[in-house]
């Protein structure tokens, strides 16, 4: 068995909807995973863009999310502290989930929603991270890693 990641919201390489961007409602997409290595103790996840203009632009990231979630509920990128997910700072300078908002006429753009399963529980990264941070913080305890990604253009 593979550690997969997906999302009822879209097929992977597929459209994410309106809802799901900046354009519509700013809603996280629910994420679902499964087939985690045993030995997972916690997780980060990342979404990024690397068509931007300017590089690669950062949406959202959440981590210390506890090894025995495997999902992520719809709107779980709101920031609030009170889901105790602890959210990075985006590119839009948000501590939450921001949808796709490519440039008008760019084309499509690709979202890579990626999951590391870790073997620590908690991520030593100051609050007010930013997301690259973090997933930099998370590289060397990666043991495992998923990805589905979504298509947006306007």
């Amino acid at each position: 068995m593979v550690f997969s990641l997906s999302s009822p919201a879209f097929p992977n390489g597929q459209p994410i909807p309106p809802k799901y961007s900046r354009l519509g409602g700013n809603a996280s997409p629910s994420l679902d995973w499964r087939d985690a290595p045993p030995e997972t103790r916690s997780y980060a996840l990342i979404v990024e863009d690397p068509d931007a203009p300017r590089g690669t632009f950062r949406h959202w990231a959440i981590y210390d999310i506890p090894a025995d979630r495997t999902q992520l509920d719809e709107n779980a990128g709101s920031g609030a502290e009170a889901s105790g997910l602890k959210h990075g700072v985006n590119d839009f300078g948000n501590h939450r989930y921001d949808g796709p908002q490519p440039p008008e006429g760019h084309g499509p753009h690709h979202y890579h929603f990626k999951l590391a399963a870790l073997n620590v529980e908690h991520l030593d990264v100051p609050k007010g991270s930013k997301v690259l941070e973090i997933w930099q913080a998370a590289r060397p305890h990666i043991i495992a890693e998923a990805e589905t990604v979504g298509t947006f253009e306007r």
